[in-house]
């Protein structure tokens, strides 16, 4: 007897009480024999204002046809995105994070709205990838991801360049490293066409976290944006997604805590971006899964970090395709190393283990994965921190070549905008520890990236002889010695908005402690006299985010109280 797949579209297909519901489906193409047919939603967050997304229209009607062709009903729909590379350091930035919030809202209430029987999304950007995935769990019913891939590589000079690149080629104007040509030529050969940032910056961090968790098929996260095999996952994917129909599997039989830690093992192992803490956890809340800050710290104590992969390193995620031949090669050899757990399912309808059989064993005759024998790192590069002035925890990004502990007197700001301009006017004195406050979840409003701080860091030759904290967060593409995530936030009366110009701070990601060296008993008296400022914003969306947004502690998340 043929499985029934269409459980969701019946109820209104079927529904001989919805006339100008069918009557609109027949508008839309539908034919009376599509009515018996499972259906759909193709949701993308295509828009042509980014690089990261602007191909994903034209995969998704590649996906479209797929589905068309196994006697399915596809219907492509889009969501939002923002770009976080356009907007990093402008006010537009506070609208990144939340954006996660939205894409998840948005893709609930179409599938849920319409009764689509599956979903299959495109997602590119960084907050993309989190967003769709809370969607799925959610929603729990069969969906697979398919991610828009990477950009490639852009030249100048005989040198790689990324996005990151142009960023800190502004550092090195400013300091007359290079000249106004070569930093033009910079900025205008960095992205040469579609695709997410091609480090290990958040989206692939994101994606190849998703690969190993089940929810993408093998090979999705490290084929480039433009390549065949891209279109042939997409051509491939409905094959599966009717699988995942027939056996009735669903995200929330594939996203466990188990394959939770994989993905972070995974995403740990290569280098990844500390935003996978703050996604992790609105993962793991969306899954109704138990998984905290000491669930990355264990983890990382136990990973080593193989991936030569920028921003620390100096490699790219079109380098594993290219040099390695994707990204099951490098799970297949933490799977055999004892590293990932091969037991869990995923959206091939097989384990992780099943789909790793047939996959080459990795060759070590290249620069861009170290064996665990000799790796670039002992443990994880990313250190939860606690201590006064991050009771609730903060987020360190520490390679090791800046150094594991840090201590200074703080040079304090209350905007990006303002320790942006003393970095560039090179009045940021070595030794010192740059503080950026109110610009958390609340008192950004938004937790904006720090990326062009950490940038013209780097690029003005501070980066081992300053650290940065902030109650904000950080860009994949970040690096230096960094801690972010501070918890409670300024706006909310954490201690970071009490510290002063010159006070010392002690940052140890050795014993994992951030400590503000100042007597109990002055702190106090400085609460007394403190009061919040005012919202930046009373109004509108952002406003809104600043009423039901959790700490980053708890993954900034809208949904559960």
């Amino acid at each position: 007897m043929k499985k029934r797949i269409n459980n969701f579209s019946e109820k209104i297909t079927k529904d001989t009480n919805l006339p100008a519901a069918h009557a609109m489906l027949y508008a839309t193409g539908m034919k009376e024999s599509d009515f018996c047919k499972a259906q759909i939603g193709i949701v993308s967050n295509w828009y042509e204002g980014n690089p990261c997304n602007m191909h994903l229209d034209k995969l998704a009607k590649i996906i479209k046809a797929s589905v068309i062709t196994n006697n399915l009903v596809g219907f492509q729909f889009t969501t939002i995105g923002v770009s976080d590379g356009i907007t990093m350091g402008t006010s537009g930035m506070r609208y990144s994070l939340p954006s996660r919030e939205l894409i998840a809202d948005s893709i609930e209430t179409v599938v849920e709205a319409h009764h689509y029987d599956g979903v299959i999304a495109l997602p590119g950007c960084d907050k993309n990838i989190p967003g769709v995935m809370m969607a799925l769990l959610r929603l729990n019913r069969p969906s697979i991801i398919v991610y828009g891939g990477s950009i490639s590589s852009g030249y100048y000079n005989g040198k790689k360049l990324d996005i990151v690149s142009s960023f800190e080629s502004l550092g090195k104007k400013n300091t007359n490293q290079i000249s106004e040509k070569e930093y033009k030529n910079i900025v205008k050969n960095s992205c040469p066409g579609p695709g997410a940032c091609g480090g290990m910056y958040t989206a692939n961090t994101m994606a190849s976290a998703l690969e190993v968790m089940g929810m993408t098929l093998p090979y999705s996260s490290s084929s480039p944006s433009t390549s065949e095999n891209k279109k042939i996952e997409c051509q491939e994917v409905s094959i599966y997604i009717k699988k995942l129909l027939e056996q009735k599997i669903k995200p929330k039989d594939i996203v466990t805590k188990t394959s939770i830690e994989n993905g972070v093992k995974l995403a740990m192992s290569l280098g990844g971006s500390t935003n996978l803490v703050l996604h992790f956890l609105a993962i793991a809340k969306s899954a109704h899964i138990d998984f905290s800050l000491k669930d990355f710290q264990k983890i990382s104590d136990q990973i080593p970090v193989i991936g030569n992969l920028k921003p620390s390193g100096i490699f790219l995620m079109e380098d594993i395709h290219l040099c390695i031949g994707g990204m099951p090669i490098i799970i297949k050899y933490l799977l055999n190393e004892g590293i990932l757990e091969g037991d869990c399912l995923t959206v091939t309808g097989k384990t992780v283990y099943e789909n790793m059989k047939n996959v080459p064993n990795i060759t070590f005759n290249q620069k861009i994965i170290h064996s665990l024998k000799q790796p670039i790192k002992k443990n994880g590069n990313i250190r939860i921190l606690y201590g006064n002035l991050a009771p609730s925890g903060a987020i360190a990004k520490i390679s090791g070549k800046e150094g594991t502990i840090f201590r200074g007197p703080a040079n304090v700001f209350d905007s990006e905008k303002e320790a942006n301009d003393a970095i560039l006017n090179h009045i940021i004195e070595p030794g010192s520890v740059i503080v950026i406050r109110y610009v958390g979840p609340i008192g950004g409003p938004g937790m904006p990236e720090m990326l062009k701080p950490t940038s013209y860091i780097m690029g003005s030759g501070l980066g081992k002889k300053v650290a940065l904290i902030t109650d904000g967060r950080f860009s994949g593409g970040s690096h230096g010695f960094v801690v972010g995530h501070i918890t409670p936030e300024a706006q909310c009366g954490g201690l970071i908005a009490l510290v002063k110009k010159k006070d010392l701070i002690k940052i140890d990601t050795e014993k994992n402690t951030i400590t503000l060296e100042v007597k109990n008993e002055e702190i106090q008296k400085r609460r007394k006299l403190w009061n919040p400022p005012s919202l930046k914003v009373q109004k509108g969306y952002l406003y809104k985010y600043t009423k039901l947004v959790s700490q980053a502690s708890e993954g900034c998340i809208t949904d559960e109280f």
